[in-house]
């Protein structure tokens, strides 16, 4: 069959329980409240939150130097740097602006933000679970999609956008 008009749009409907595509026009905002706080200088801004498949795509941005955490992940992660750069104690390379990083899963490592960087962000793709460590891998917390979650909500009805607001990043 040829397709006579290729400009022409999909003509049939959508499966009938497919999802709604989450579009985020202003991924990297201006307006502060949209990052929500992860720790002292450190914030996310949440991309795609899905409780269905259990992983998490956000922007990690810090304005300090110095560690952030050390964690495990039992499932792999993807992470594009858009501004700054960072490394792991635990491995030899500098992600940089523009370096794409997989990390497999049973990677654990110890986040650094070197000197002289005032600002970083990172668009992360984390998958299950987050365990913070010690360096004798002793759990010492841990992130996942419903913590994430649960902290977009606390934090948009704290800047008034209600705690609903987390839901259209919500699959």
């Amino acid at each position: 069959m040829k397709d006579h008009d290729p400009r022409m749009p999909y003509q049939l409907p959508f499966p009938k329980d497919a999802l709604e595509e989450i579009v985020v026009p202003d991924a990297i905002p201006e307006d502060e409240r949209l990052w929500v706080p992860q720790a002292e200088n450190v914030w996310f801004r949440p991309l795609c939150l899905n409780r269905s498949q259990g992983y998490w795509m956000n922007l990690l941005r810090v304005r300090k130097s110095g560690v952030l955490s050390r964690h495990r992940h039992p499932q792999g992660v993807h992470g594009f740097v858009l501004k700054g750069r960072w490394h792991y104690l635990e491995h030899d390379w500098m992600a940089e602006t523009g370096s794409y990083v997989y990390e497999p899963p049973g990677e654990t490592h110890t986040l650094v933000v070197p000197e002289g960087v005032d600002e970083m962000i990172t668009h992360f793709q984390v998958n299950g679970v987050m365990c913070y460590v010690d360096p004798w891998g002793e759990i010492l917390g841990y992130e996942d999609v419903f913590t994430k979650i649960d902290l977009c909500r606390k934090h948009y009805a704290e800047v008034g956008f209600g705690e609903d607001y987390v839901n259209r990043f919500i699959r």
